[in-house]
Parts: structure tokens; C-alpha cells; sequence
């Protein structure tokens, strides 16, 4: 049950979001085609039903509360996500829009080009994709899931593990040629490219050879691409997980180092908030990316 004390109307929360954007009633009232003096009043009747004061008066000048800044931020969100879910509607009745947060590297490299075989199975599901490198407010960004790395530990969502991370060391061929690696040892002195989110990586990697990383210098990135292209040039060594090393490698891009495909710091999940746990294109969505990554064996 909701109160309805605390479920203003449309009108009421549009004046009141209009008049914070605009800075006053009257640019208020030009976007949205009312008279000044209906807008105060509508702004008034939210002060009254809520029982707080938005703005301080003075004159004619009306100037927010820092309560009301906050109040109006929230508003602002829920009356994009109105908008947008009935404009999704009113193009795609007899299905739905899906709004995914990804990884860079992971959207563009694996699931990008897999999303035809679940769009001509789903036809009357429209997919939107936005890339998010960190995790985020489910409530504040408006998706209704995110493909997150690292555990199982969202508040407030539902998780579904789809593989754990395996990493390669990669090396451009010339490079090699320069600095021959054959134990792990004859990595001292190459320079080792970290990922922002993969503090750790390296660290395991040469646990994992066998040997201690010495200490961990090189560029820093945030995002796998621009620190793949890094190598290629020949700027140093580039750790990557397997779907994306092993298109590198194919081509004759880079080359591995040592073992192969060791274990990484984390895992794949799709994360949704539990409030959108049974909206039918999320469910839809969910089943098929379970038979993709049943395919994988548990690894990227």
C-alpha cells in the first residue's frame, strides 16, 4: 500500500522539477506551455501534500532548499524513467526494452556478437546497451541488469554467476624477438600493463607461473582495448582474459607467455535489481544468456 500523501501528481512534480531546472515560474511555465501563476500555484500544492517548504520566497524570487535540491534530483530520475518507459511502450507493445549495463570489452568482444541469435528469438524485444566500468545505484541509473566483474556482492540483487575469468600474459612478436622469455624469470625488466580493475592480476599471474612479480611497472589503463592496442604497439605486456586473448593471438597480434590461461581475480555475473527479477525481457535474456555461457565451460 502506498500512501498516497507521498504519490503527488505528474503535474505537481513536473512544475516542481521544471521551476529547478529553469530557475524560476515563469521559464518554468514557457516549457511547459502554463500560465506563471498556475505553476506557483501547482508548486504550492506540492508543499502543502508532502508538508515541507521547497523554496525559500523572497519577493519574487524562489530559491531552493538544500533539501528540495536533493528531493528534485530524485524526482528529475523518476520522471526520465517515466517518460522513457512509456515512449519503449508506445513503440514496442507486445514486448519490451531491455536496458543493460556492460563492460566495455566484454559488450563489444562476446556478448555484441552473439546478441542476433537472442534478437531473432525475441523479436518484439528492443536491447539498449550503455558501458558502465564500475558498479553503480540500480535505483539512481535506471538499467534493469549490468554484467559485472568481481563477486556475487550487489545489495538489494539478484546475481547469476556466467564464468570465471581466466588470464593470458600477451606480448607483441617484436617485442619478444627484443626481450626472449622462456621461464618466468626473463620477465624482469618488461614493462607489465595494469588494468585499473585488476589490481591484483599480475600478482596472480606469476603465482601461478610459479615466481613473484618483482614490482609491477608499466602504463595504467581502464579499459581492456586501449591497453590491448598498448601491446600490439609493443609498449609492454598485457594481460587478458580469453576472449579476448585468444582473437589477439589468433590473428598473430600478440603472442602468449609461459602458461596459458590461468585463474583470474573474479568472475562474470549478470546483476539485476530484485524489484525487475520477473520482467519478461530480463527473464527472456537471462535464459538465453544461460545457454550461451553453457558453452564456455565456465570460462572467459
Amino acid at each position: 500500500m502506498r500512501p498516497r500523501r507521498f504519490l503527488p501528481s505528474v503535474s505537481l512534480l513536473s512544475a516542481f522539477d521544471a521551476v529547478l531546472r529553469t530557475g524560476s515560474t515563469a521559464a518554468a511555465a514557457r516549457e511547459l506551455d502554463l500560465t506563471q501563476s498556475t505553476v506557483s500555484r501547482l508548486v504550492q500544492n506540492l508543499e502543502q501534500q508532502i508538508g515541507r517548504s521547497l523554496f525559500e520566497r523572497h519577493r519574487q524570487k524562489l530559491t531552493p532548499t538544500r533539501a528540495a535540491l536533493a528531493y528534485g534530483r530524485d524526482i528529475g530520475r523518476a520522471l526520465d524513467l517515466i517518460q522513457r518507459s512509456s515512449m519503449e511502450f508506445a513503440a514496442n507493445p507486445g514486448g519490451g526494452a531491455l536496458s543493460l549495463a556492460i563492460l566495455p570489452a566484454f559488450g563489444t568482444r562476446w556478448l555484441a556478437p552473439r546478441l542476433g541469435t537472442f534478437l531473432n528469438k525475441h523479436p518484439g524485444i528492443t536491447i539498449n546497451l550503455a558501458t558502465r566500468l564500475k558498479r553503480f545505484n540500480f535505483s539512481s541509473e535506471g538499467f534493469d541488469a549490468a554484467i559485472h566483474f568481481g563477486t556475487d556482492d550487489w545489495l538489494d540483487a539478484g546475481h547469476l554467476k556466467l564464468a570465471e575469468e581466466r588470464l593470458t600474459a600477451c606480448i607483441a612478436p617484436d617485442l619478444l624477438a627484443q626481450h626472449p622469455v622462456s621461464i618466468v624469470s626473463d620477465m624482469s625488466g618488461l614493462q607489465l600493463l595494469q588494468l585499473e580493475t585488476r589490481t591484483r592480476a599480475w600478482k596472480v599471474w606469476f603465482e601461478a607461473q610459479g615466481g613473484e612479480v618483482e614490482t609491477t611497472s608499466g602504463m595504467l589503463f581502464d579499459q581492456f582495448a586501449t591497453m590491448t592496442q598498448a601491446a600490439i604497439a609493443g609498449l609492454g605486456v598485457a594481460l587478458l582474459p580469453t576472449y579476448l586473448a585468444d582473437t589477439e593471438i589468433a590473428e598473430g597480434r600478440l603472442i602468449p607467455l609461459l602458461e596459458k590461461s590461468v585463474a583470474g581475480t573474479g568472475a562474470y555475473w549478470l546483476v539485476w535489481p530484485k524489484s525487475r527479477a520477473d520482467y519478461p525481457p530480463l527473464e527472456a535474456f537471462r535464459a538465453w544468456l544461460c545457454s550461451q555461457v553453457s558453452q564456455t565451460k565456465g570460462e572467459f
